[in-house]
């Protein structure tokens, strides 16, 4: 079974920013492979995680990627909003959020987690259940790698430098999740990079990587 196909149990909206490869994951130009291959490699690992995961219902990518586009399109619990003239991340998150409606709970997951496990995403989903907002940071903790809101409340987002403090302002509160969870190991540098394949990066990161090594 295709993993983007895996049905899910009702629960949370996940939105998955998601830029063209073409421009996407600048910093790994020196990691000897094809950096718009992985970067759009990275991205499918991410969402196929996201769909995977149990407290998952929906998942909406906001995208203006070919390749991305051409690969979720037979996936069932995913659902593709194009960017369009949307510029930056969080007006691309807040057309997702849009999209999936103030009456759900909604997170957005980064879309640079190619070691992320399902069930790591489920602990988070589950402890985001008892607040309004919740913020997963980054393996560096300044950073953000999940942002939650659940039903009713309303969508905000501050994503980029230092957003872990930014988001704390915006009242999302700091899930219990642990510091090596694969959700926090998001992927900017080669050695971030390296973490994650030491972690287990998913199959479409690996095949990248592979090839390049071969």
């Amino acid at each position: 079974m295709d993993p983007m196909s895996t049905p899910s149990a009702p629960g949370w909206t996940i939105i998955v920013p998601v830029k063209p490869a073409a421009v996407g994951k600048s910093r790994l130009t020196d990691v000897g492979t094809d950096r718009e291959a992985l970067a759009r490699a990275i991205a499918l690992d991410t969402i196929a995680a996201a769909v995977a995961a149990t407290r998952v219902a929906r998942v909406v990518v906001v995208t203006d990627d070919p390749g991305v586009r051409a690969e979720l399109r037979r996936a069932r619990t995913v659902e593709i909003v194009p960017e369009g003239d949307t510029r930056g991340l969080d007006a691309a998150i807040a057309l997702g959020a849009a999209a999936a409606g103030q009456g759900v709970a909604r997170a957005a997951l980064l879309g640079d987690l190619p070691a992320l496990r399902p069930a790591d995403l489920d602990h988070a989903l589950e402890l985001a259940a008892s607040v309004e907002r919740g913020l997963v940071p980054d393996a560096e903790a300044t950073g953000s790698t999940l942002v939650t809101a659940r039903a009713g409340a309303v969508w905000v987002s501050a994503f980029g430098v230092d957003s872990a403090s930014r988001h704390r302002l915006l009242g999302c509160t700091d899930l219990a999740v642990e510091r090596d969870s694969t959700l926090r190991r998001d992927v900017d540098t080669a050695e971030q990079l390296a973490q994650a394949v030491s972690l287990g990066v998913g199959p479409r990161t690996a095949a990248v990587l592979g090839a390049a090594a071969a």
